[in-house]
Order: C-alpha cells, then sequence, then structure tokens
C-alpha cells in the first residue's frame, strides 16, 4: 500500500496529507543514504511516525514548542504541520539529522520550524519555551534536568513513553510535579503509548 492511501485511511485532515506524505518520502530518500530511521515500510512509518506523533496534539501546551532530540523530525515535523499557527524549534546534536530536517524545511515550505544544531545543555535561546517535547530523548529525569533551562514559567514537560513508566516516575526530582498521565491510542499499533505532562513545582 503506498504512503498516500495509507495517509488517507488514517488521517481525518485530508489537507495535511500532502505534506506528511511528502516528509516521509523525502525520510526514504535520505535514509538510504544516512540512516536515519530503522523504520523503512510504508505501513509502520505512517503509524510509527506520523500517527504516533499527531496522537499528542490535543495535549500541546502554548505558542512556542521545543522538540529535543527530535533525530528525523519526531513528533515536531508532523505536528508542525497540523499546527502552522504554532512555532516549532527542533533540537538536535546530530548533524546529518539537522541537515535533513533543513532540506524537509526548505522542500515542504514549512514556515513555523526552526532546525538547531546543537547539544541540549550548550543551547540558550533569546527566549523560552511553553513546551518541550521530548519522544525517544532519554529518561524523565535526564530530560529534567538538561532541559529545566529552557522552559519558560508557566511552562510543561511533555514526555511520550511506552508503557507507563512507574521508576522513572519515581526518580523525578522533588522540583518538579507531574500533571498528568495520558494513555495515548494509535491506530494500527497494538504497543502501549502514554504522553508524561510535568510541571515545576
Amino acid at each position: 500500500m503506498s504512503i498516500e492511501k495509507f495517509l488517507k485511511e488514517n488521517i481525518q485532515e485530508q489537507e495535511l496529507i500532502p505534506s506528511l506524505a511528502n516528509y516521509l518520502k523525502l525520510l526514504q530518500q535520505w535514509n538510504r543514504v544516512h540512516n536515519l530511521t530503522a523504520i523503512t515500510d510504508p505501513e509502520q512509518m505512517v503509524i510509527l511516525h506520523i500517527l504516533d506523533s499527531l496522537a499528542i496534539s490535543p495535549y500541546l501546551y502554548g505558542q512556542r514548542l521545543l522538540d529535543v532530540g527530535t533525530g528525523a523530525g519526531l513528533p515536531g515535523i508532523p505536528l508542525a504541520i497540523k499546527h502552522p499557527e504554532k512555532e516549532f524549534t527542533l533540537l538536535d546534536s546530530n548533524s546529518k539529522k539537522t541537515r535533513f530536517l533543513t532540506q524537509v524545511k526548505h522542500e515542504l515550505q514549512i514556515k513555523n520550524i526552526n532546525i538547531i544544531h546543537s547539544r541540549v545543555e550548550d543551547f540558550h535561546p533569546d527566549k523560552n519555551f511553553d513546551s518541550i517535547l521530548s519522544r525517544a530523548f532519554s529518561s524523565l529525569e535526564v530530560m529534567l534536568q538538561t532541559t529545566q533551562h529552557l522552559l519558560a514559567a508557566g511552562g510543561q514537560f511533555l514526555a511520550m513513553k511506552g508503557i507507563y513508566p512507574e521508576e522513572e516516575l519515581k526518580a523525578i526530582p522533588e522540583t518538579f510535579k507531574v500533571t498528568a498521565v495520558h494513555t495515548l491510542t494509535i491506530q494500527g499499533l497494538d504497543a502501549k503509548r502514554c504522553l508524561v505532562c510535568i510541571e515545576r513545582s
């Protein structure tokens, strides 16, 4: 089944499909040389890259959002395509991945993303972020410690996880509090997924 056909069967907002499909096609092209993702089957790419990323869409907070350890642009690229009214910064320390993201931004004409090649500890923007997103970045404790300097007052950390991360939650410093853990349901995916929402205490 083609990428477009599978997207049409699983995405309600049909106007998003051309951009999402072109993103996955670029990812396939670059992946042949640069090994950006282990997932190469078109159907699995739609499920594990697009649908998984868009599952956190209802929980985004604020106008300025940072995707740390974005890799091939997940969840940042699909979310930026869905939410053109919000500003997304995609940060990764891997130069081949940020080069790919720069190409995606150029070819798809995505106006609401900024690409940053940097270690998160070394990134000091002029203005902090309302939400800090992570998909496969690190443990919750490490995420909070390494990114807290980037969170605006009243902002939220949004960490995508697999099964309920009980041990990671126990290790969170007392200076932070978990406000919610949302179960994510992804069409075609049997594995458990959740989103952990955290604020400063």
